[in-house]
């Protein structure tokens, strides 16, 4: 029987809540959230001449979904500089949107339950398209402050340089 997998031994599917978001070469603090990842491509309908009761399918444009990032809300401020690149109020005529460099490649990368890097995503030529700095606020509830980004993008790939890692095994001491 073949195997399909480096890693004969596991077997259970990764879990989702160990991953970290890149970009600028650094790690952004406190995402707590990442939206899926989502392509869809439309379907294009076509007749052949000679056959009137048969129609054909052949892919058309791909669109790639927008992703979302929540985190708590903290005095880093990385989220609302780049929302600020897109729009800027007060910026000045002619000045309110970063054009040189208001889009960015992110990575995603998702790791294994003993911390080891088993995934990466990278996602292309992102944008904000919407930023909540607070959410709604409520002093009769018992939550913490959450501020997300709608990131657009052109499209992601998985980072084929990431292998599965060999995870770690424990021995028992005799006793």
């Amino acid at each position: 029987m073949p195997q399909f997998s480096v890693n004969p031994t596991r077997f259970d599917p990764y879990k989702n809540f160990i991953f970290q978001v890149k970009w600028d070469g650094r790690y952004v603090a406190g995402v707590s959230k990442v939206g899926g990842l989502k392509r869809t491509t439309e379907v294009v309908k076509h007749r052949v001449g000679g056959d009137p009761s048969t129609s054909r399918k052949s892919p058309g444009r791909t669109e790639y979904d927008a992703i979302t990032l929540e985190r708590g809300v903290t005095h880093d401020i990385a989220f609302e500089q780049w929302a600020n690149k897109v729009w800027n109020f007060g910026a000045g005529l002619g000045s309110e949107v970063s054009l040189k460099d208001f889009r960015k490649d992110i990575i995603i990368e998702f790791y294994n339950e003993a911390g080891q890097l088993a995934i990466a995503y990278k996602v292309y030529r992102c944008w904000v398209s919407e930023y909540q700095a607070l959410p709604d606020l409520d002093a009769n509830a018992n939550a913490v402050a959450i501020q997300h980004i709608k990131l657009e993008n052109e499209g992601w790939e998985a980072d084929t340089s990431v292998t599965e890692p060999t995870e770690p095994s424990f021995t028992i001491p005799a006793a």
